[in-house]
């Protein structure tokens, strides 16, 4: 009797568990979009460090066609990247990080 007993004690555990964080994650981890991060500011010391600027200056390579980008869905001019995480960058821009997005 006390093996049923903790037998279904276990699964009824198990059970709201797995419910519990399956829920859980969905009312606590959300997508960010970018309006809501804050924009990477140049003279930012990781942006120095990266040499990102808003606007590139090298043909065909900016942030929108960087790999390194997490598009958000929007049409946005910012981004988030991969690489400055918590700030939005311009999708015009470019930093040392610059890796082309396989064709």
């Amino acid at each position: 009797m006390i093996k049923k007993s903790s037998r279904r004690r276990f699964i009824q555990l198990t059970t709201g568990g797995i419910i519990g964080l399956t829920l859980g994650n969905k009312l606590l981890i959300r997508s960010v979009t970018a309006a809501e991060l804050p924009q990477l500011k140049q003279n930012s010391p990781q942006a120095k460090a990266l040499k990102y600027v808003n606007k590139s200056t090298i043909q065909s390579q900016n942030c929108k066609n960087c790999l390194l980008i997490r598009r958000d869905g929007s049409n946005s001019a910012w981004q988030p990247c991969a690489i400055f995480p918590g700030k939005s960058v311009n999708i015009n821009g470019w930093c040392s990080a610059y890796a082309p997005q396989p064709a």
